[in-house]
């Protein structure tokens, strides 16, 4: 089944409160409360907001408010419903609101889909795009997968099998994140010690050419029992190094009386390094300097870009080898300056990709912040 949804998503930092209690657990409350679809909070490993103080997990002094990323997905009514309370808290961070075509279970062809490699592949943009510059040269498409963590296919992990399948039909990239709360049909689930935790859940993101995204889903969707996708459209900016597109230009009034802003998003092996640092250190370095807007990185448990073959942490390996996905959001005009530091640190490596997002600040702190 097809429908028009919506994504909304939310940065802040983990020690952000509201009403006495952590923001983040005030926003899964509502998300439970609402019995939103699918929705994960995902921690960052560094990153900085609009004040631009430095979060980080490589140290404990900079480690005790590292920046948080929660994504509800359903469909546009039940969104627009939860944006209500969502919007009525007071709190320091950001808030975006993208158009997603949102499938649960087979896919309808009826809506501009098809199971298999050579059907018709057709995917509902955002409204600024099908307003300017519908026709994307760079064909692309987001498809972000969302299932539990300790899912299985054919007794292997559900993630890995969705990345394998991924890669086999010839996608850009793929990245999993792995959730600490979220809702799954609904009901919260949330990572707690001594516990399981087999219905937390996580996402597998993936970026590639529509048609490849087109034959993938096919696959995806006689693999996984009840597969819940979104899709979404996206410009691949960089592969491997090789410039194919530049950002996206247009900027234009959004809905919800949010402005629109321009996302990139740079994903790159944790042990990639550029002048004896690690490349997604080195980019939240510069972008700080550079005054950006904020920009969160959020470390992967498995992935793949390329041809590079899925893969997570090797065994005695020194470096991490799993894929780091940092993304940073400002005005196309700001991220237009920004993007030549992005096209530096990622010569010959890395996947950028750049979306417009309708945006809003939301920089009311709470008492004691």
């Amino acid at each position: 089944m097809s429908q028009e949804g919506l994504k909304l998503t939310t940065y802040f930092g983990e020690r952000s409160r509201v009403k006495g209690v952590l923001l983040a657990d005030e926003l899964l409350d509502i998300h439970a409360r609402h019995k939103i679809r699918s929705s994960i909070l995902l921690r960052g490993v560094q990153g900085f907001g609009a004040k631009h103080r430095l979060r980080s997990d490589r140290l404990l002094t900079l480690s005790e408010d590292l920046p948080l990323v929660c994504l509800a997905v359903d469909k546009r009514e039940q969104i627009e419903r939860l944006l209500v309370d969502v919007g009525s808290i007071s709190h320091e961070g950001l808030m975006t609101l993208e158009r997603a075509r949102v499938y649960e279970g087979a896919l309808d062809s009826e809506q501009g889909t098809t199971s298999g490699e050579n059907g018709p592949f057709v995917l509902a943009g955002t409204a600024t795009e099908q307003g300017h510059g519908a026709q994307d040269p760079a064909r692309a498409a987001k498809l972000t997968v969302y299932l539990g963590r300790y899912d299985r296919v054919n007794g292997s992990s559900a993630f890995a099998a969705v990345c394998q399948t991924l890669h086999d039909s010839g996608v850009a990239g793929a990245t999993v994140l792995l959730g600490v709360d979220g809702t799954r049909q609904g009901a919260r689930e949330r990572a707690r010690f001594f516990a399981r935790n087999q219905n937390v859940p996580l996402i597998v993101v993936s970026v590639g050419d529509r048609h490849k995204i087109g034959a993938a889903i096919g696959h995806l969707e006689q693999m996984l029992n009840k597969p819940l996708f979104t899709l979404e459209r996206v410009r691949v900016c960089k592969r491997d190094g090789m410039l194919l597109e530049p950002p996206h230009e247009e900027s234009s009034p959004g809905e919800h009386g949010r402005d629109i802003r321009q996302k990139l998003t740079i994903v790159i092996s944790e042990a990639a390094i550029h002048e004896r640092r690690s490349v997604y250190l080195e980019l939240v370095r510069r972008l700080r300097a550079a005054d950006a807007a904020g920009a969160t990185s959020m470390r992967g448990i498995w992935g793949f870009h390329g041809n590079h073959a899925p893969h997570g942490d090797r065994l005695l390996s020194i470096r991490r080898h799993v894929p780091v996905m940092t993304e940073t959001i400002d005005t196309p005009e700001r991220i237009a300056a920004l993007f030549p530091i992005v096209d530096e640190l990622t010569e010959g490596q890395g996947l950028v990709t750049s979306e417009l997002v309708p945006a809003s600040s939301a920089l009311h702190c709470a008492p004691g912040l």
